[in-house]
């Protein structure tokens, strides 16, 4: 099977303006403002288009799907990003063939907290679990001048403990990452590290209590309060 990426990727994106609504885009730009052009689909609907694609293209190599996965990422949409890194999540024999230089193509202007999510759960913390990209490289990400991209070094913990993403739980290497973001108070970091813990406390609650009282003076109040509620309701709120 040879597939033609370039044609292939257009009609996902035609599908996708397709199913946009003006409600959508209004949302989308409020709750996830972004560069990139926001045709206004719901999630539902991109995970439809995704799973349709996914079986369009089921016995294709694993270049063909990077191809692909990469010229939607790189298509200069919001929804056609999502799809990119969706479908590179259902074919995950791709996935484990990435090597740093895709990965970090594949993030290439991630500027919203929905983008960043999709990309470190479902892609670089994949890879940061299954070793294709090394601690080094996910610690980088926390000091970089972009908030997106630290962000993005917190959220790929997710995919480390998160038992829906194939996550067994690794406290050591989640609370090295989280430790060196206890004092950025970037909203966007401060949420993730946030989820981060929650995450962790499904597993490993003492080991979050411990962590929590150690940097009660430097943890945002957000992080403390979602915190605590996890861990003695279940609840991120209460």
């Amino acid at each position: 099977m040879s597939l033609d990426i370039a044609a292939l990727a257009a009609s996902v994106q035609e599908e996708l303006a397709a199913l946009g609504t003006p409600e959508r885009r209004e949302f989308l730009a409020r709750s996830a403002p972004s560069a990139l052009t926001t045709v206004g689909v719901k999630s539902p609907d991109i995970r439809k288009i995704t799973a349709d694609l996914s079986r369009r293209v089921r016995g294709s190599s694993n270049d063909e799907i990077k191809a692909l996965a990469g010229a939607l990422v790189q298509g200069g949409t919001f929804e056609g990003r999502q799809v990119g890194y969706q479908l590179l999540d259902k074919h995950r024999k791709a996935l484990a063939t990435l090597d740093l230089d895709e990965i970090l193509s594949l993030g290439a202007g991630i500027d919203n907290w929905a983008s960043v999510d999709t990309f470190a759960a479902l892609i670089a913390g994949a890879a940061w679990k299954r070793g294709q990209i090394g601690d080094d490289v996910v610690h980088g990400w926390l000091s970089s001048p972009d908030r997106w991209w630290r962000r993005a070094g917190v959220v790929c913990t997710i995919a480390l403990n998160q038992k829906a993403r194939g996550g067994d739980g690794d406290p050591d290497r989640t609370l090295a990452v989280c430790e060196e973001v206890v004092d950025d108070h970037d909203d966007m970091v401060v949420k993730a590290l946030s989820w981060a813990l929650r995450e962790l406390a499904k597993r490993e609650p003492d080991r979050v209590v411990a962590f929590m009282r150690l940097h009660d003076a430097a943890l945002a109040a957000r992080v403390k309060r979602e915190v605590r509620n996890k861990l003695e309701t279940g609840l991120k709120n209460r």
